[in-house]
């Protein structure tokens, strides 16, 4: 068996409202029953989730669909979107051999995070299995001849007219937008959000003098992990300057970003801690806790900025190996 490193890569050769109103979560996404999965009555599976699984196969095994069950159902945050964040452990065994091909390190790391669009360029058979599947969930997948991308299914012996059998351990889902309780907030000569269906902020500032001290305005109240500074964040975030209103930096065109707050602006990172994964939240920097009197890119000197955050979950700290 080839135990091979947990990251995605490897696997894949991948290179203002009113407060008590809740805005839509992946709490209103309903996990379908489950697909035919009497294919499955040829696999047993057995372990603790934790670790990795003991697949025992009857073969040959051949599946001409996709079959999936979930054979244990996590209370944590649903995939919604298939651009949502992810942390996965998987296994694949073989439907000809019974044999369990590669697997993930299944060593508790988080850090290593992933888009759940990218497991589905490597398991196109996937496609479905992972719709509003919960974080702390098991599931075992019938993949039929072409549920595994081709270059990846040569890499692993799999003939082209093999099946294949999966198992999923969903360790971590990242919120793919703010979800929580909308806030009232007395937004008098502040700027003002409005949202997109998928969460992206449009932002108004008003034609008034900017304020000289921080402003922060939780838009959304989340109901997840406090914000401590002491681990890295995952956030969406939208920066504006004041004067000439105009977006110098957005993630929403891209992955949420990590971010170290010892590594943010001072007023970037006071608004932050304290906060719970879930929110939105609104923050009006003075120039002298952003960057002062130095021009910075696309930002002139001298600059009042304005951000929309989305906290979207902690992010484990990267393990670093000790040099010897």
């Amino acid at each position: 068996m080839r135990k091979i490193s947990a990251s995605v890569a490897v696997l894949g050769l991948l290179a203002v409202g009113l407060v008590g109103c809740s805005l839509p979560g992946s709490s209103s996404c309903d996990r379908a029953a489950g697909s035919d999965a009497s294919a499955l009555s040829a696999v047993s599976v057995t372990g603790d989730t934790d670790t990795a699984p003991d697949i025992e196969v009857y073969t040959p095994f051949r599946t001409s669909d996709t079959a999936f069950e979930d054979l244990a159902v996590g209370e944590g945050t649903r995939i919604t979107s298939e651009d949502q964040l992810i942390v996965m452990d998987i296994s694949i065994a073989s439907g000809e051999t019974g044999e369990t091909l590669v697997k993930t390190d299944y060593d508790g790391d988080l850090s290593r995070v992933s888009p759940a669009s990218r497991w589905m360029e490597v398991l196109p058979g996937l496609d479905g299995v992972l719709d509003c599947a919960t974080e702390g969930s098991r599931i075992v997948v019938a993949l039929p001849p072409g549920g595994v991308e081709e270059s990846t299914a040569t890499s692993l012996e799999l003939g082209a007219d093999d099946s294949a059998v999966a198992v999923l351990d969903i360790r971590k889902v990242f919120l793919s937008q703010a979800a929580g309780a909308l806030q009232f907030n007395a937004g008098n000569g502040l700027p003002s959000v409005v949202r997109a269906p998928d969460g992206r902020p449009g932002v108004i500032i008003p034609d008034a003098v900017a304020p000289s001290e921080l402003v922060v305005q939780t838009l959304i109240k989340g109901d997840g992990e406090e914000v401590t500074g002491d681990q890295p964040v995952r956030v969406h975030y939208t920066g504006l300057t004041w004067a000439d209103r105009s977006v110098f930096e957005t993630t929403w065109d891209a992955e949420p970003k990590s971010v170290d707050l010892d590594t943010m602006l001072p007023g970037f990172a006071e608004a932050l801690k304290g906060q719970t994964v879930g929110s939105q939240v609104l923050v009006v920097i003075p120039a002298d806790q952003a960057y002062g009197d130095q021009a910075q890119g696309p930002i002139p000197a001298d600059s009042t900025l304005v951000f929309v955050v989305d906290i979207l979950g902690v992010d484990q700290a990267a393990a670093t190996s000790d040099a010897g």
